[in-house]
């Protein structure tokens, strides 16, 4: 077998491996995982999530993914808590502790110092025989027959299980508690996904230049201010009525069909009836219009008066397309 084929090989390996011990978590799922969601639910405070090792990275993972999904944690490394790092448990607090074995050294000592304080603990575990699998109020079972590792020894297949028994948690909780997808914008507004979800028409009009002109305007002054407002287009308004557009592509369709332009206006090389959408619609349905029509440019509207104008290039810069 060549370089290339081995390499294949282990990789595929690996993720059969790992996909086996992940379809076999779905068997442990049982009223004790039911529990633990509950008295996360029903608590006051915040989720508490500690670990050592590699078990302390994926603690990091599930707290980024229970605070972007409507429920407040926070990572306490297990060997800094007991180093003072305990004062970041409060009374209301929920602490989930992780561990494949659940025997280690920095688990034993800290495990006891938690029960003092009376906080609900949930252990996620390999080892429900572990003296954290004894000790803590729920155990969530992530058990995995061996490692990906050929030796065994390298957490692979352990953390992909505490992992999505993560995952698990933090989607039961988003579904028991409503949290749409208005809600998941709140918490991710400066990614692309957040913009989609409540970036609106008026947040970019109103950055934009608002080019118009009166249905008599000459040529003249129709391309000046298409070429002031840099948008490709212009509206053609009359008493903030939105009466038609100039497009780039209608001054070019006017070069070929006059051979004088002396005497004509805005209304007579204008579209009219042109696309139109509120103003205070999402930017997203913009873009759905504008393809919808293969057209660049989007006149906005508010209460029948024009409002300003959105180019497919402003989706762009924002990374809604």
């Amino acid at each position: 077998m060549n370089t290339q084929d081995t390499i294949i090989s282990y990789a595929k390996k690996t993720i059969a491996e790992e996909a086996q011990a992940i379809a076999y978590l779905e068997e442990l799922i049982d009223e004790e995982f039911s529990e633990a969601v509950k008295t996360i639910q029903n608590s006051k405070g915040r989720v508490i999530i500690t670990g050592i090792g590699k078990s302390a990275i994926i603690a990091t993972k599930i707290v980024a993914t229970m605070n972007s999904t409507g429920t407040p944690a926070v990572f306490m490394h297990a060997a800094d808590a007991i180093h003072g790092d305990l004062g970041n448990i409060l009374k209301d607090d929920v602490v989930i502790c992780i561990s494949k074995s659940g025997n280690t050294p920095e688990i034993k000592v800290l495990v006891p110092l938690i029960k003092n304080f009376k906080n609900p603990l949930i252990g996620i575990t390999a080892n429900k025989d572990s003296f954290l699998g004894k000790e803590a109020d729920h155990i969530l079972h992530a058990y995995v027959d061996k490692e990906a590792c050929p030796n065994n020894l390298a957490p692979t297949t352990s953390t992909t299980a505490q992992l999505v028994m993560g995952d698990a948690l933090a989607v039961c909780l988003l579904h028991l508690q409503g949290f749409s997808s208005r809600d998941f914008a709140k918490y991710h507004p400066g990614g692309a996904l957040g913009k989609k979800l409540y970036l609106r028409v008026s947040d970019i009009t109103s950055s934009n230049e608002k080019p118009q002109v009166a249905p008599n305007a000459n040529i003249n002054t129709v391309i000046v201010e298409m070429t002031e407002k840099r948008l490709g287009a212009t509206a053609v308004t009359e008493n903030g009525t939105i009466l038609g557009i100039i497009t780039d592509g209608d001054l070019r369709r006017m070069l070929t069909t006059n051979t004088s332009f002396e005497g004509l206006t805005a209304k007579d090389i204008m579209s009219a009836n042109p696309k139109q959408i509120n103003n205070d619609a999402m930017a997203v349905d913009a873009l759905e219009v504008l393809e919808g029509n293969s057209i660049s440019q989007l006149l906005a509207e508010d209460n029948g008066n024009y409002a300003g104008l959105l180019h497919i290039h402003d989706l762009i810069r924002e990374g809604i397309l």
